[in-house]
């Protein structure tokens, strides 16, 4: 069977948005016929009350065509409510958690694939700091207690089924701008190629980027549907078709003087081969 998803990221709904980028996606969309629409963070520009709105509304018009996937960014973050206080997260995703619910990296389940979150998104925390001044709030940081808990549930995952996991920063370092997205990226990178992650959606640089990490899992970095386009490219979102033997990833690109998006590369992978789930017979394994 074939899966098919619609990766979005970095809409930045307030000052910044490009409303008639949003717009453009939203009347595509549906002609993509996904089966899930992920959208990989920062979702607003300052955590504000009229732009969460603003991306909860966007998210319903998508859910007409799919179910959308969504996990907070670090412009989604307040941040500043509570710096460096420990257990005192929720003040910091309050007015994510009103609009968009309780679970910050939640997971949809279904007959193709498990798509699973993690949180990378902390504001000020201490796994996230690094030397230099400007990363205060905006590096991200991977702990060992999110990728164990994804880790088992892609490990419950049927054989056919593929396993995407969403994160927020970008996990490949940027062409432009030479950084990565996570704090202790190494780390991070050991972690996730241990999860059994066929595919890695993620944003935060505005800059695509298509590429293997490890030589092992897929990496999508969706651009940003904002006026921040790293080096003033263009815009991009991807779609994903994943089938029994084959991942294709194809950049889909804002041409500003027609105001549409239009497909344009096409990047495709070999799947790994996943061993069959063992049959039970008389309470024992038997090997298929």
């Amino acid at each position: 069977m074939t899966f098919t998803l619609v990766h979005l990221s970095d809409p930045h709904f307030g000052a910044v948005a490009d409303l008639a980028q949003v717009d453009a996606v939203e009347a595509l969309i549906p002609d993509l016929e996904p089966r899930v629409i992920v959208i990989s963070g920062d979702l607003t520009q300052r955590s504000r009350h009229g732009e969460f709105q603003a991306a909860r509304m966007y998210v319903r018009e998508l859910e007409r065509t799919a179910p959308v996937y969504v996990i907070p960014g670090n412009h989604d973050v307040q941040w500043w409510l509570r710096p460096f206080i420990p257990f005192a997260s929720a003040a910091k995703y309050r007015k994510y958690r009103q609009y968009f619910g309780p679970s910050l990296a939640p997971t949809i389940d279904i007959p193709e694939a498990v798509v699973a979150g993690a949180l990378t998104s902390h504001g000020v925390a201490w796994g996230s700091l690094t030397l230099r001044p400007r990363d205060i709030a905006v590096k991200g940081h991977l702990s060992a207690g999110e990728l164990k808990r994804v880790t088992a549930l892609f490990a419950k995952a049927r054989p056919e089924q593929a396993r995407v996991l969403v994160l927020h920063h970008n996990v490949l370092r940027g062409a432009l701008s030479q950084r990565m997205g996570l704090a202790r990226w190494k780390q991070a990178q050991r972690r996730l190629l241990a999860t059994g992650a066929d595919l890695i959606l993620c944003g935060h640089d505005h800059q695509e980027n298509i590429d293997l990490l490890g030589g092992k899992i897929i990496v999508s970095c969706a651009g940003t549907l904002s006026t921040r386009a790293r080096g003033d490219r263009p815009s991009t979102f991807h779609r994903i078709s994943v089938d029994t033997d084959s991942v294709q990833v194809e950049l889909f690109k804002w041409d500003e003087g027609r105001k549409v998006f239009k497909r344009s590369d096409v990047f495709a992978f070999a799947r790994p081969a996943r061993a069959p789930a063992p049959r039970v017979s008389g309470g024992r394994k038997v090997p298929t």
